[in-house]
């Protein structure tokens, strides 16, 4: 078993200067786990932030090649990790060892795909527009533009994908590759965890020869208030709640020199069941949806929460199907003891609510039990909150509208979406054509014919969208596009060739392509 410190992450350097412990729990038991964790003191934030600062300009300026073995090196090191690893993870979280097992290929997975962003140089964004010495009335100058990363960057951990959206996931793989430092907080829930995956990226930095500020993690409860205040710390990276994720914004806002926050925070996912399927596939409809709304106790950003349909016999059918399959279903453990309560409380919520009715009522326990609920189509028309409002577990509401323009006038009411799906035949997308420009306006992703709980790291996906589902739509936290959140625009004006950065210097060094004079090409320029 490798052996866990619960020492603080600063710069290479392994640091408890404080006094204040955690201790990492047994998700499933509640017992206490044999590792203490020392929260972070201030002083030990500003060495974090400070080492991150220094650390910045030679890691921005570091090749894409060096940048890309880097990353690369962090991949094997946490594919090395072992089965004590998955045993620490599965303890921690309640999440079962095939699924732990799949998160380590995806984590590693990402940190390979953004190191072949690196290689073929796209992310640079070189754009040239060559002098025009003669040009009338006014010469146009030497103009070129590439982007760098924005510097330090704050990563705040995420408690339902302890891999994937934490220590290496997509937030910290992205930042490292614009060439930005991490500073990373650390999410209680899997706080052991965490410390292998720091300690896999250590051995990473020191193999690759990169400066040890490139990188630190920090424990603790309150220090994320520190690090987003840091003024040395320039972009913050967020999985969370609507009320945490909103919190750090507000702080970043409120800053001397405000910064973006590219927080994911709260999505209901809805589910659009189209007339022509419901008739022809209901019953396999509502075993499918079942199943996505289940998967994972229904801890996914990406979990259906909502599922509309018309009023008709057939919309009947699938929900009480819906139900049936639900109600079979069993009781999992959730991630923690807080997750928990935030379900049952969110539960209790929709059951004290008038217009809507329990249609598959679990017990409440231990265990989070899978539910279904029914709602009055004017709460959802009429954008009422609680419909609003994602509940963190197996629990979705099904509302069934009575006509196509209650639909429509019930999607003009919802919030932004990460997800929108329609299950559909052919037909139905014909004669709904008019709800896909809506839905563009209302989420990231729009799916036909599958669920939502599934998210594919690739160059074209998205995974983000209007507020509340995050507080940027115009980024993504999952694939190769959620580079671009940590680096920005700068222009060279009338520079001579040999002080330009290698991206936009007239010989192309790096071969990338280059949109020179409108035309994109990899021939000088």
């Amino acid at each position: 078993m490798t052996a866990i410190l619960g020492k603080n992450f600063i710069a290479g350097g392994r640091s408890a200067s404080g006094s204040k412990t955690l201790q990492s729990l047994n998700a499933s038991t509640g017992e206490e786990l044999p590792y203490t964790f020392w929260q972070a003191t201030p002083e030990e934030v500003e060495q974090a932030c400070v080492a991150a600062v220094q650390a910045s300009q030679i890691f921005r300026t570091t090749s894409a090649e060096k940048r890309a073995e880097f990353l690369d090196a962090v991949a094997s090191e946490i594919d090395a990790l072992g089965q004590d690893f998955v045993e620490t993870v599965c303890a921690e979280t309640a999440l079962p060892s095939a699924r732990i097992q799949g998160e380590q290929k995806r984590t590693t997975g990402q940190l390979r795909l953004f190191a072949q962003v690196l290689r073929r140089g796209d992310f640079y964004g070189a754009r040239i527009d060559t002098a025009m010495p003669d040009r009338q009335p006014l010469p146009r100058p030497d103009l070129r533009q590439y982007k760098i990363g924005v510097g330090p960057v704050a990563v705040f951990g995420a408690s339902n994908f302890p891999l994937a959206f934490s220590t290496a996931g997509g937030d910290t793989a992205s930042a490292f590759a614009a060439g930005c430092p991490v500073v990373f907080k650390a999410h209680s829930g899997h706080m052991a965890t965490s410390e292998f995956v720091a300690n896999a990226i250590s051995r990473a930095i020191e193999k690759v020869g990169l400066p040890v500020g490139v990188f630190s993690m920090i424990y603790g409860a309150g220090v994320g208030e520190l690090l987003v205040k840091h003024p040395q710390i320039k972009a913050v990276g967020f999985t969370g709640s609507l009320k945490g994720g909103r919190a750090l914004c507000d702080m970043a806002a409120a800053r001397k020199e405000p910064i973006p926050v590219f927080a994911e925070m709260s999505s209901i996912n809805p589910v659009i069941v189209l007339p022509r399927a419901a008739k022809a596939r209901g019953a396999a409809i509502a075993a499918q949806v079942a199943d996505s709304i289940v998967m994972g106790c229904g801890q996914f950003c990406t979990n259906p929460g909502l599922v509309i349909g018309l009023q008709s016999p057939e919309f009947a059918q699938l929900t009480a199907e819906l139900a049936k399959a639900i109600e079979a279903k069993p009781a999992q453990t959730m991630l923690n003891a807080g997750t928990l309560r935030s379900y049952q409380n969110g539960s209790a919520h929709l059951k004290s609510t008038p217009g809507i009715e329990a249609l598959v009522n679990g017990e409440e326990g231990a265990q989070a039990p899978a539910q279904l609920f029914a709602a009055d189509q004017r709460l959802l028309i009429d954008g009422e909150e609680i419909l609003q409002e994602e509940v963190f577990g197996p629990a979705s509401i099904v509302v069934a509208v009575d006509s196509k323009a209650s639909l429509t006038r019930a999607l003009q009411a919802i919030q932004g979406q990460l997800t929108v799906t329609f299950i559909a035949e052919g037909d139905d997308l014909v004669e709904f054509a008019e709800l896909i420009p809506l839905i563009e306006t209302k989420a990231g992703r729009l799916l036909v014919n599958g669920y939502p709980t599934g998210v594919e790291v690739a160059d074209s996906m998205v995974h983000g969208g209007p507020y509340p589902a995050t507080s940027d739509s115009r980024g993504t936290s999952v694939g190769t596009l959620s580079i671009d959140r940590w680096l920005r625009p700068v222009c060279y004006q009338n520079f001579p060739d040999e002080a330009l950065p290698d991206p936009i210097k007239r010989a192309n060094p790096l071969g990338i392509k280059r949109l020179v004079n409108g035309q994109l090409t990899s021939e000088q320029a």
